[in-house]
């Protein structure tokens, strides 16, 4: 078990394409493995199963063709005698031809009987005079000569009686020679061991190249990624070839680093507006106090009625700032919150009449024109809140004195309408850029960052957000919010 985990410390030590390499040599090396094993098993059982039907073919022995005695080596000394009598001219029946096999037969007693042409005897095994009194099927077994020659041996009982009568049961041994058999499979082992290690040397290489090539897409991910690490230059991409899953994870680093420059340049780009837009109430309040300052110093104090003034500028000055970093603040937010963050189900319908009542405040001379069905949607409830204010605001502001505002909400369509100077069509691709403001209204107080707000929370809410002209040609313009939502309050 220690080495198991010693083995697996190691190979996780190793590199992604030592591993990879590694495991391709070993795939490669066990299919060599299995497909060398398969092939020697085959050649084998070919080749025995040939010396098996060379042993089936093999005829019992006609008991006149048998000598026996009491032990194996007395039978092939009778054998050995009588074929020599019969070679020196000694009449004696015809013999049928045994020599394609060595047979032997044994009988319970121990008596042993060998065809007159015999040579060779069979190593006896104990288990062999199981055989006596079975069926007449054949089993083999591997055994060896008394020489110590390696032999397959076929057993099968047979009943033979004699020339003087008498019949005794035997267990007939037929024995081939496989000495060149098993020479043949250890040369073919030799053989597809050599080819085995030559295929998991080519392995190896194999699986070095493969390793490189496949992990190739890696390496430049890798040099990217580094590369963003050192010179932070985010916006870097790399190639991506074809649609697996490194041109996927490709794709998916270049989407992220174009995504994570865009959010660079969208921050560098609202830092720079908000220290512009911050410049000038700071630049003018500034300017106030100095003079403050400088007129108790120089012991000329100005006049009630300029001070008055004075004050009532900075007032407002710090009023501009105040406003202007609370939008900042709002437009600091995530462009998409996590899940589940400050998300309710909110009355819509509850947060327009609100809105309105505070329009009402900041626009006494204006009239209203309120229609206001329920709808209720999941999201940030004050986001929603300050979003609809500002629509209402910036109405307000843009109205002429006496004008009328009409307010309207219906099946998750909130739209503001005013009766103002409008917007020219040229401007309207910029009314939800941050800071901008357009040239007519510039003195006008702002910080040009409520339609921005406006619009990432409509879009974080999941809706969408439009500004136009009047529908009916009419002088103002139309601000449209749609919502997803329901008329009635999900439980």
């Amino acid at each position: 078990m220690k080495l198991l985990h010693r083995l697996t410390d190691w190979f996780r030590a190793r590199s992604l394409r030592g591993r990879l390499a590694m495991l391709t040599a070993a795939a490669v090396a066990v299919t060599i493995a299995l497909a060398a094993l398969a092939c020697w098993f085959l050649v084998s059982n070919q080749l025995y199963g040939q010396v098996q039907q060379t042993l089936r073919e093999a005829p019992n022995p006609r008991p006149q063709d048998l000598l026996c005695g009491s032990t194996a080596q007395q039978a092939l000394t009778l054998a050995e005698t009588t074929a020599k009598q019969v070679e020196a001219g000694r009449p004696y029946p015809p013999l049928h031809g045994y020599n394609k096999w060595d047979i032997q037969l044994v009988a319970a007693d121990g008596t042993v009987c060998l065809p007159i042409n015999s040579t060779r005897l069979i190593q006896n095994d104990p288990a062999d005079l199981d055989r006596l009194g079975s069926g007449p099927t054949y089993t083999y077994r591997d055994g060896s000569y008394e020489i110590g020659r390696p032999a397959l041996i076929r057993q099968s009982p047979v009943t033979l009686t004699f020339p003087d009568g008498t019949s005794k049961p035997f267990v007939m041994l037929v024995a081939n020679d496989t000495t060149h058999t098993q020479d043949s499979l250890r040369g073919l082992a030799l053989g597809l061991l050599g080819v085995a290690g030559l295929g998991v040397v080519g392995a190896g290489l194999t699986g070095r190249l493969v390793a490189r090539q496949a992990l190739k897409p890696v390496d430049q991910l890798t040099d990217v990624v580094e590369h963003i690490a050192r010179t932070e230059e985010v916006g870097t991409t790399i190639p991506v070839h074809g649609s697996d899953e490194i041109a996927r994870l490709s794709a998916s680093f270049n989407s992220m680093s174009t995504a994570l420059a865009n959010s660079r340049d969208r921050q560098t780009r609202l830092i720079a507006d908000a220290g512009h837009e911050l410049r000038t109430p700071l630049t003018s309040l500034r300017t106030n106090v100095d003079l403050l300052i400088r007129s108790d110093e120089t012991g000329r104090p100005l006049p009630p009625a300029t001070k008055t003034k004075l004050l009532g500028n900075m007032k407002a000055q710090m009023q501009e700032l105040t406003l202007l970093i609370g939008d900042l603040l709002q437009l600091s937010r995530p462009d998409s919150p996590k899940p589940g963050q400050n998300l309710t189900v909110v009355a819509l319908h509850e947060i327009a009449t609100r809105a309105v009542d505070r329009a009402k405040l900041r626009g006494p001379g204006l009239g209203f024109e309120v229609a206001i069905d329920p709808w209720y949607v999941h999201g940030d409830a004050a986001a929603l809140e300050r979003a609809v204010i500002n629509l209402l605001d910036n109405a307000v502001k843009y109205s002429p004195p006496g004008g009328t505002i009409d307010i309207a909400l219906h099946q998750g369509t909130l739209t503001v309408r005013d009766r103002g100077p409008g917007i020219p069509p040229e401007e309207l691709p910029y009314v939800f850029d941050r800071f901008w403001r357009s040239p007519s209204s510039r003195q006008l107080p702002g910080s040009g960052l409520g339609l921005s707000i406006v619009a990432q929370t409509v879009q974080d809410t999941g809706g969408e957000v439009a500004l136009g002209p009047a529908p009916d040609g009419g002088p103002g313009t139309l601000a449209t919010v749609r919502l997803p939502g329901a008329a009635e309050k999900p439980e």
